[in-house]
C-alpha cells in the first residue's frame, strides 16, 4: 500500500493515528503531516469523541458523505478531515464550529479531473 492508501485507512477506519505514526515508517514516502501533528490528531480525536460524541460521529458522517459524493479528489479527503481535527481545541472556534464549517464542503467541493 501507498501512504496516502495507508492514511486512508487509518481515517476511515477509526484506527489510531499514533499506531499509523509507527506503520508509515515502514513506507519510503512522504506525508503530509508530521508526527507531532498526527499524534496531536489523535488527542482531538479521543478528546472529542470523549466530551462531545455527537461531533465525533457527525465528523465521521460528514467524511463519508464526501467520499460518497465522489466529487473530488479522493487523496485529499482525509487530508482535509485531519486539517478540520487539528484546528479543534486549537483556535478560538468550538468544536460545533469546525464541524459546522466542514459540512458545508458538502455544498461546493471541486472536482476531479
Amino acid at each position: 500500500m501507498s501512504l496516502i492508501e495507508t492514511f486512508t485507512d487509518y481515517v476511515l477506519n477509526r484506527k489510531s493515528l499514533k499506531e499509523y505514526v509507527e506503520a508509515r515508517k515502514t513506507i519510503n514516502e512522504r506525508g503530509e503531516f508530521n508526527d507531532a501533528k498526527l499524534i496531536q490528531a489523535q488527542e482531538n480525536l479521543d478528546r472529542l469523541k470523549a466530551e462531545e460524541p455527537e461531533i465525533y460521529e457527525g465528523m465521521y458522517a460528514t467524511l463519508a458523505k464526501i467520499y460518497a459524493q465522489n466529487k473530488g479528489l479522493t487523496i485529499e479527503y482525509p487530508i482535509e478531515f485531519t486539517r478540520q481535527i487539528l484546528r479543534m481545541y486549537k483556535t478560538s472556534l468550538t468544536p460545533k464550529q469546525v464541524y459546522e464549517e466542514y459540512t458545508r464542503i458538502l455544498d461546493h467541493y471541486h472536482h476531479d479531473i
